[in-house]
């Protein structure tokens, strides 16, 4: 990475000069459908304060198809309640939708919170019997692709997670190290080596992957999405890589806002295709 200026292309948050703007706009909407959506809010899976997720039942069915949204913010910011905004579009195509806090770095490291979200699946499963698609933005994107590879889910199917997709998913943790980013992180190469999911064992041939990443983000998002896709494709499983043009970091979240993108199509499509 020699001559990069690895801070700019991974602080998204400066790059993308509105994005407090964005954030803000998320919040209202988000705080909106809490207040609008049917469901049910802060369920517990654990004991901690962020053990907790918010499920919006698509009203079709009992075991309607469902999307896992795993929040982002570089393990160190959100709440999932903050994503409830993301349920709207899911919901009106017959499609549940559940969305789980963690603790947050530098409580825990990142190990932990992949654990934590894999306790929250397990609970989900027993709640719904319904296997999930993940969808993760940024950090979660990075948790969506380490869930799958790990495979097994205490106290679920040995395939509960055969599909998801990462929306400007971080999948190789090294280049973080040397940027403000990693300071509630605590990373260094062997840690960030270890928690990437670039080195990771590739899942299962009938897994299925996507790794977006908008048009206007860095090239570092850019190339970690196509890299990833590409390792765990020549490895076997079903990984294809998508650029979303004219989406940067925050504004891709909000192709799952407006009815008939290419990314909401995708995973209603994934989360139809593992329910049935």
């Amino acid at each position: 990475m020699h001559g990069l200026d690895v801070e700019a292309e991974y602080n998204n948050r400066a790059r993308v000069a509105n994005s407090a703007d964005i954030i803000e706009r998320w919040f209202k909407a988000a705080a909106l459908a809490r207040r609008e959506l049917p469901g049910d809010r802060d369920s517990a899976y654990g004991t901690k304060p962020r053990q907790v997720y918010d499920f919006y039942p698509a009203s079709s069915a009992d075991r309607a198809p469902l999307v896992v949204y795993i929040h982002g913010g570089y393990w160190q910011r959100g709440h999932g309640r903050d994503y409830a905004f993301v349920a709207r579009e899911f919901l009106a195509r017959g499609v549940s939708v559940a969305i789980p806090s963690y603790t947050l770095c530098p409580e825990v490291g990142i190990a932990q919170i992949t654990g934590e979200v894999s306790v929250f699946l397990s609970a989900l499963w027993n709640r719904t019997k319904v296997r999930p698609v993940l969808a993760g933005h940024s950090a979660g994107g990075h948790l969506a692709a380490s869930l799958m590879s790990r495979g097994r889910i205490d106290g679920a199917p040995e395939d509960l997670i055969t599909s998801a997709y990462g929306i400007s998913g971080v999948y190789d943790l090294r280049p973080l190290v040397s940027t403000t980013l990693n300071e509630p992180l605590r990373l260094d190469e062997i840690a960030a080596t270890a928690l990437s999911p670039m080195f990771y064992p590739v899942p299962d041939k009938n897994c299925r992957f996507v790794a977006a990443a908008g048009g206007e983000e860095s090239s570092e998002f850019i190339r970690q999405a196509r890299d990833f896709a590409k390792s765990w494709s020549d490895g076997g499983a079903a990984a294809t890589s998508a650029v979303i043009p004219g989406a940067n970091h925050f504004t891709i979240v909000d192709e799952l806002t407006r009815p008939g993108t290419s990314m909401l199509n995708d995973i209603v499509a994934m989360a139809q295709q593992v329910a049935s």
